[in-house]
């Protein structure tokens, strides 16, 4: 019989790490260490009913591994301050980067297999696109700390990856895949506050007054409700994460999106839509203080992923927010 993997994830009470663990469950993976801050209690419903073996707070993670010993045969590393409006970049240095480091070092150690989360917000503005090609990490100019901070390790990984001076078996874990994850959106976001989805936030304005507010453009380019953002639903993240712990493709940075950018129009009628409502659309003028820091598209360029060999299909905009709306938001569910 085989040897069901050990795994550890990072993130466990957060909204991707969360649904994660839930997706492993059901693919029969129970042998699950989990790691966060566990002293929110708005977290908790996303991962008490959830299978894992052991629970350890974040800080005590690699005091923890090195007591117990434990063989950790995979490494889902999705813990980070993901708040784009924390614009002290010394917490986004401490969580995001030196934290990442530490989690690198230690599957680099114990030649243990990573996957960790990168993000789409590393590609800044778009001027160099958003190709998830190796050569223009150095160049990305994010418009937040979080960001700069994803970026920092992305450049650090690549770094370690292919400096000359360092030894391969000494420098990096036998494989690892950094996702930059794009607009995810899906259940268990509910703590999330101003950083949920725009899905999350146009669900609770239509119930509370029957209309969604949106930003004006103030782009000539763009009229209003017309800005692109590439929507994924946190199932595919999920399903992306699980196929690369089992066919593990060649080491690098993916993308992860779907690959095609929709408007925050098409958004928010999908989600009326999955409300059985009308739309009701208000457009108002978007804060002076973030006009120069916001993206007005973005759109995953997945030939890479694809080319690894990953040929399932997306869920579409209008697929993906029914199933979130109807089976999750409107019966205040988790997955």
């Amino acid at each position: 019989m085989k040897k069901e993997k050990t795994i550890l994830l990072t993130g466990a009470a957060g909204f991707i790490g969360s649904y994660l663990l839930g997706y492993l469950n059901k693919k029969g993976f129970t042998n699950i260490i989990i790691a966060d801050d566990f002293s929110e209690e708005d977290k908790w419903f996303n991962f008490d009913s959830k299978k894992f073996v052991a629970k350890v707070e974040r800080e005590e993670l690699f005091s923890w591994l090195s007591q117990t010993n434990r063989a950790v045969d995979f490494v889902f590393h999705l813990g980070a301050r993901t708040d784009t409006a924390e614009f002290d970049y010394a917490v986004h240095e401490r969580l995001n980067l030196e934290y990442s480091k530490k989690i690198w070092n230690y599957c680099t150690d114990k030649s243990i297999p990573l996957v960790y989360a990168s993000s789409a917000a590393t590609y800044g503005g778009g001027e160099f696109g958003y190709k998830d090609d190796h050569e223009i990490v150095e160049k990305l100019q994010p418009l937040n700390p979080y960001g700069v901070s994803k970026n920092e390790f992305d450049k650090w990984a690549l770094h370690q990856a292919h400096d000359s001076r360092l030894t391969t078996q000494d420098s990096i874990p036998p494989y690892w895949a950094g996702l930059k994850f794009f607009n995810v959106y899906g259940p268990n976001e509910y703590h999330k506050g101003r950083m949920a989805s725009v899905i999350f936030h146009a669900f609770n304005q239509v119930k509370a007054t029957g209309k969604v507010k949106l930003f004006k453009s103030h782009k000539p380019e763009f009229k209003d409700g017309q800005q692109l953002r590439d929507f994924i639903y946190v199932e595919d993240v999920a399903a992306v994460c699980f196929w690369l712990m089992e066919n593990q493709v060649p080491s690098g940075l993916y993308n992860l999106g779907t690959g095609t950018a929709r408007t925050f129009e098409d958004l928010v009628k999908a989600t009326f839509s999955g409300m059985g409502r009308s739309p009701v659309i208000e457009y108002i003028d978007m804060p002076e203080d973030i006009r120069d820091k916001y993206q007005y598209f973005t759109e995953a360029d997945m030939s890479k992923l694809q080319n690894a060999g990953y040929k399932e299909s997306f869920y579409s905009l209008e697929d993906g927010i029914a199933d979130y709306v109807k089976n999750y938001l409107l019966k205040k569910a988790y997955y």
